[in-house]
């Protein structure tokens, strides 16, 4: 059966809802104040396992409460885990400012920046049938060694370039898909490196993947409940079509549709509050 092997960040998120963004200096008040699941990485596992992929999470967690609360959610969404706990460390961090249509973002790595150099090594029968799924909130050459650990059993390779950051040209050669926002294209661009095929994001317009648009549902915007995590559910939700083999046309429209639901609900993943660890 093949597999969504995913790299990638596991965060506890705390997000607040405000009126209005603060500028420099300013002070505004917040609506609430919520505890969430979250990380780039963990957020799409849950999404390509929420269209019936196999998938493994790859990671780092720190070994406290936060670590040990996310490590039961991905668990109770029967995905499979091969995820270190790094000892004196906190597990990753997202401090999101939300008003419901937008939202900004900090991110203190903690234990994701400590990811091993060789994350993929315990994972057995790596082949062909496998997809690597990665992003760039684990350190660029922990993604770069596992692209190239992967492709040298066969796997195919996603990579979602976000947060933004210049990688080797043969890990952007070796990806099929690479996934940037529209923003990002011209940073991109730039590097006169192409790669095996190109997605490129545009919100609520859709995505083009290598230069044809596909769009997606539209939400009202009294529909839309929360942002954060829309983009992770439409790659997690595309890395599941593509490993099961979906044309391209379907895999984008799945993708896209997930993205809408995501909107409809409060954080990144589904029913996403953390509850207090279960005892070891």
């Amino acid at each position: 059966m093949p597999r969504v092997i995913v790299l990638g960040s596991i965060n506890t998120d705390q997000e607040t809802l405000v009126p209005t963004f603060p500028k420099p200096g300013e002070k505004v008040v917040g609506t609430s104040l919520s505890r969430h699941a979250g990380g780039k990485g963990a957020n799409q596992a849950v999404a390509a396992r929420a269209q019936g992929a196999e998938v493994i999470m790859v990671g780092a967690v720190g070994d406290d409460p936060a670590g040990r609360s996310a490590l039961n959610m991905l668990f109770a969404h029967g995905i499979k885990l091969q995820v270190e706990r790094i000892a004196q460390v906190p597990t990753g961090q997202a401090i999101i400012w939300s008003d419901g249509q937008a939202n900004a973002i900090v991110v203190v790595p903690g234990a994701n920046a400590k990811v091993g150099p060789n994350p993929l090594r315990p994972i057995h029968g790596m082949g062909p049938e496998d997809l690597l799924l990665t992003q760039l909130e684990t350190p660029v050459d922990v993604v770069a060694g596992a692209v190239r650990y992967a492709r040298k059993y066969g796997a195919r390779v996603m990579v979602n370039a976000a947060p933004y950051a210049d990688l080797p040209a043969d890990v952007i050669e070796a990806a099929d898909p690479l996934v940037i926002p529209a923003a990002d294209l011209p940073a991109f661009e730039a590097s006169g490196v192409r790669p095996a095929s190109l997605v490129v994001l545009h919100g609520k317009a859709g995505l083009d993947w290598d230069g044809e648009r596909f769009a997606g549902p539209v939400v009202a915007d009294d529909e839309v409940v929360d942002t954060v995590g829309a983009t992770d559910a439409l790659i997690g939700a595309l890395a599941a079509a593509i490993a099961g083999g979906a044309e391209r046309a379907t895999a984008a429209r799945t993708a896209l549709g997930a993205a809408a639901d995501n909107v409809r609900h409060a954080g990144s993943q589904p029913d996403p509050r953390l509850r207090p660890a279960l005892s070891e």
